[in-house]
């Protein structure tokens, strides 16, 4: 497998654009200021370092997929991002930190494919709709769930996890994600 560094500026703006065809011709996309662009991140799964990024809880915070009632997430997730709402139809491939059995983070384990990337097969997935409850912020609970999903990628045989549409660079980074694309309404960065 080649590096990412051996990827191209262009070859990461094409990959961009065929999981996202279309992109920037919507609306809220177009919306994004050019002096506030959006980045676009990536994490090569051969190079992910479980150790990278250490937190011990009790036993009260567990990790796992969500079985419950989907109204109780969806009003969760509305708490977080409102607009979220609509991607959280089904609690399949939701994954989550609980806290004594509360939702206390949430994500969506998705599927964006496999693509050809420098005549290489990269199969893609990536943690999406990723939040934390007020109350549940800054005990290092989100980011240890984003770390659970990656994990999960790994093992599903996904070789690249991917972030799309965050700012949140610094926080993924601890991970090791790293930005491959920056975009705003005007196009790419």
């Amino acid at each position: 497998m080649k590096k990412d560094y051996e990827i191209t500026a262009k070859q990461y703006e094409d990959l961009f654009l065929e999981i996202n065809p279309g992109y920037f011709e919507r609306e809220y996309v177009l919306a994004v200021p050019e002096d506030s662009p959006a980045s676009e991140m990536l994490l090569c799964l051969q190079d992910f370092d479980e150790n990278s990024y250490v937190r011990s809880f009790g036993d009260e915070v567990t990790f796992g997929y969500y079985h419950g009632d989907m109204d109780m997430l969806r009003e969760d997730v509305a708490r977080v991002v409102p607009h979220w709402v609509r991607f959280f139809e089904n609690s399949d491939n939701v994954f989550c930190a609980f806290v004594n059995g509360r939702i206390a983070s949430f994500c969506k384990i998705q599927d964006f494919g496999e693509h050809t990337v420098n005549g290489e097969k990269w199969k893609i997935g990536g943690p999406g709709c990723v939040g934390t409850l007020p109350e549940f912020r800054d005990r290092g609970l989100g980011l240890s769930m984003v770390k659970e999903v990656t994990k999960i990628l790994k093992e599903r045989s996904y070789n690249h996890s991917y972030i799309h549409y965050t700012y949140e660079t610094d926080w993924y980074g601890k991970l090791g994600y790293r930005t491959f694309v920056r975009w705003s309404g005007k196009g790419f960065c």
